[in-house]
């Protein structure tokens, strides 16, 4: 299958814009917002098993590297669910795609939650992860939706919510797993997706794709796409090594603070109220986007999650050297993530679930990747190793960003 006429009739840059018009007025403000708590809330899903890693540990009597195998195959299911199913964006309706999947994470919570086995927490975790793409869906959607003067402010506020959602969770979870234990947020994450699936069956609008193939021809066209779009590589092996670099600080995080301060999963979680300073450099780099052009914002992030590991391995060890690498990751992180996604979604109009798709594809392998490594790091060489892996990660992003294609 072809990837598109306006793909063959011309070299794909990052100027070339939409061959279709978009939408003239303005996305309602409570839509945007609607679909940025969505996104906030379901990604949440994904990383409330981060502070928890001890305490379920502990509960099954495994190892931290074992059990940090739940934080890497949430990820791995969610790379899953990004490769499988956010593609049908360009084919199903929307709203129901999104709802069905809503439902579905609702029971895998449950089941995570009531999990007898570490085995069989596990696998609910795996499922957690395919059935919570719904944000990889309604970013695209959003992009759709939003005329081109907007096109760049308007995912910035989606992936603001989305952003508050992964650092705020853990937040949530620590505190949560501390005082009640970690099944109970399990089970409140379950509630959170049915009662949110009620509000979107009332207020998110209905959204059409174009796409008319067969599911066979709609991941065949993943290939083609990736083939004939040197930004989409570019951008896709950038998004990678960022979020291994930032997954393996993550990963890790809970078992640094247990040995070195003595901390618990609450005060592990609180840290994602520091770092939800980069809600506010997604808003700021998608206005960047749309006035200065995307590369500008992305390279300002490397540089900054660069210098964020740099002070992470000579300052770590000290509590406000370790506040303000966290600070300076999740800023340097979102910002090389919304100028990705802004110069991805011009490339192809009609594709944009697919060409998300491949996007977030390799960022979720590069997290699974980093996940692994981190814990691998931390387990023979502890912080130095965790900190050697982000660098690492960070210094190929910049390489593939400025040589590659």
């Amino acid at each position: 299958m072809k990837v598109a006429v306006a793909a063959e009739a011309q070299p794909v840059t990052e100027d070339l814009r939409p061959s279709f018009s978009p939408p003239s007025s303005p996305l309602a403000p409570a839509l945007v917002w609607l679909m940025a708590i969505t996104c906030g809330l379901v990604v949440a899903n994904i990383y409330y098993n981060q502070p928890l890693l001890a305490e379920i540990g502990k509960t099954f009597g495994v190892s931290d590297s074992r059990v940090s195998l739940v934080a890497t195959v949430t990820q791995v299911g969610y790379t899953l669910g990004l490769l499988f199913v956010v593609p049908l964006g360009d084919k199903r309706e929307r709203k129901s795609l999104i709802l069905g999947l809503l439902l579905c994470s609702a029971v895998c919570l449950a089941g995570a939650a009531a999990a007898p086995s570490f085995a069989l927490l596990a696998l609910a975790s795996l499922l957690i992860g395919i059935f919570c793409a719904v944000p990889q869906l309604l970013i695209p959607m959003a992009a759709s939706l939003a005329s081109d003067e907007e096109r760049g402010r308007v995912i910035g506020k989606v992936m603001s919510g989305l952003l508050i959602g992964i650092l705020v969770s853990r937040t949530i979870s620590g505190y949560v797993g501390a005082h009640f234990g970690w099944r109970t947020m399990f089970w409140l994450g379950a509630g959170l997706m049915v009662a949110l699936c009620g509000i979107l069956a009332r207020m998110l609008p209905r959204n059409q794709p174009v796409f008319a193939g067969s599911y066979a021809s709609l991941l065949k066209s993943l290939g083609p796409l990736i083939r004939d779009l040197p930004m989409l590589r570019r951008s896709a092996l950038v998004g990678a090594c960022m979020f291994a670099g930032f997954s393996a600080f993550w990963t890790s995080l809970v078992f640094f603070l247990e040995s070195t301060y003595h901390y618990h999963s609450d005060v592990a979680g609180l840290f994602g109220i520091i770092g939800a300073s980069g809600a506010f450099a997604a808003s700021f780099a998608g206005k960047s986007a749309d006035r200065k052009g995307a590369d500008y914002a992305l390279n300002l992030g490397i540089l900054l999650f660069l210098g964020a590991y740099a002070l992470l391995a000579g300052g770590g060890l000290y509590l406000i050297g370790l506040i303000l690498g966290v600070v300076l990751l999740d800023v340097g992180q979102q910002m090389t993530h919304i100028s990705n996604q802004a110069r991805i979604f011009l490339l192809l109009p009609e594709a944009r679930s697919r060409l998300n798709t491949v996007y977030m594809t390799a960022c979720f392998i590069g997290a699974s990747a980093g996940s692994y490594l981190g814990a691998l790091a931390w387990t023979h060489l502890h912080w130095p190793g965790v900190c050697a892996v982000g660098l690492g990660f960070g210094v190929t992003a910049y390489l593939v960003n400025r040589f590659y294609g």
